[in-house]
């Protein structure tokens, strides 16, 4: 289906130079788009190729807008605006209401009507499922779950008993959420299991990336806030608590009992150990290791880039060297005094 630039600048809030009739019909890059396609600069270090495209327009800022070759729609923000406009591009596929024939579903469960039940999957005792929600094809819902209006979970998901999800959320294939916590004692030696009765709240309007996993509670949930978005293999402990409108790239590992502020941005890697408190609007950069509770809001990093084996070895061997530099330099002051 064919944009009006009209339509699509109407849709972002921009400003369109240029045409406004012209059509477009999906989003290329700067360098391999055609003419019937749009294209967006946000960072200005790739300007370079945005004088050369064959794109037949460009969502650009006000600074870039000189540099554009053909129709430009002007925004404040160039990537919020392609974000925007790909999802009017690119629409969420309809799904037409009704049970596979496949699926098995308890007759305690509540479903309405309007709801998608995809092939081979499996719902338990007291599921309660609301308007317009999509379950995709080998999902387990089990006892006493509910899924709120209009969330989809694509393929292959489980949800535990008793999880609670919101609204128009997305769960991506191989999410599970609720399954036990790493709950564990020492009795003499031998480790015992210490009973997971908690459960999971997911807010409304939070993605789950593929294969994560979040763990259900011990004594109390484990909650996740309104608008997470979570990306791809990311473990969450119990009882963990994650603010309203974090994200949180892939391969982190937050450990149990840990409260997560709102509007914080974690990078992929980062690892958060149990039992700890992190403020709103903070930057974790990625392979961060907190293992203390960060109380005001900012940036922390601590993984150490990549650099040539041979430096790193000589910066290995000076690290070894610290406590005696210490030392010395203790003998020294002493000396001086």
């Amino acid at each position: 289906m064919a944009w009006t630039l009209a339509e699509i600048a109407k849709h972002v809030g921009g400003v369109v130079h240029g045409d406004e009739a012209y059509q477009v019909e999906s989003f290329a890059t700067l360098e391999n788009a055609a003419n019937n396609q749009i294209s967006f600069l946000a960072n200005l270090k790739y300007r370079k190729f945005l004088t050369s495209t064959v794109a037949g327009a460009v969502i650009v800022n006000a600074e870039a807008l000189d540099s554009v070759p053909n129709n430009a729609i002007v925004v404040d923000d160039p990537y919020v605006a392609y974000a925007k406009a790909a999802r009017l591009l690119n629409p969420v596929r309809v799904h037409s209401p009704g049970i596979a024939s496949s699926a098995v579903i308890n007759e305690s469960s509540s479903i309405h009507s309007s709801a998608s039940i995809g092939a081979q999957v499996v719902i338990e005792s007291g599921v309660v499922i609301e308007e317009n929600v999509v379950i995709g094809p080998h999902c387990i819902i089990m006892s006493g779950s509910k899924i709120g209006a209009g969330t989809r979970l694509t393929a292959n998901i489980t949800l535990c008993e008793g999880v609670q999800i919101g609204q128009r959320c997305t769960l991506h294939p191989g999410v599970v959420i609720g399954a036990d916590g790493f709950g564990i004692a020492n009795d003499g030696g031998k480790w015992i299991k210490v009973p997971q009765v908690g459960s999971v709240k997911i807010g409304d309007d939070v993605e789950i990336g593929a294969n994560t996993t979040i763990d259900r509670g011990a004594i109390e949930d484990t909650i996740i806030g309104q608008g997470v978005k979570l990306d791809n293999q990311i473990q969450i402990g119990h009882n963990t608590i994650v603010g309203d409108h974090t994200v949180i790239a892939g391969c982190v590992g937050i450990a149990g009992s840990t409260t997560i502020g709102k509007y914080c941005v974690i990078g992929g890697g980062v690892g958060i150990g149990g039992h700890l408190s992190i403020a709103d609007n903070v930057l974790l950069t990625g392979m961060t290791m907190v293992t203390k509770s960060i109380n005001s809001a900012g940036s922390y990093s601590s993984g150490i880039p990549a650099e040539p084996t041979a430096l790193w070895h000589k910066s290995v061997i000076r690290y070894r060297q610290m406590d005696k530099l210490v030392a010395k330099v203790k003998e020294l002051e002493a000396k001086l005094s």
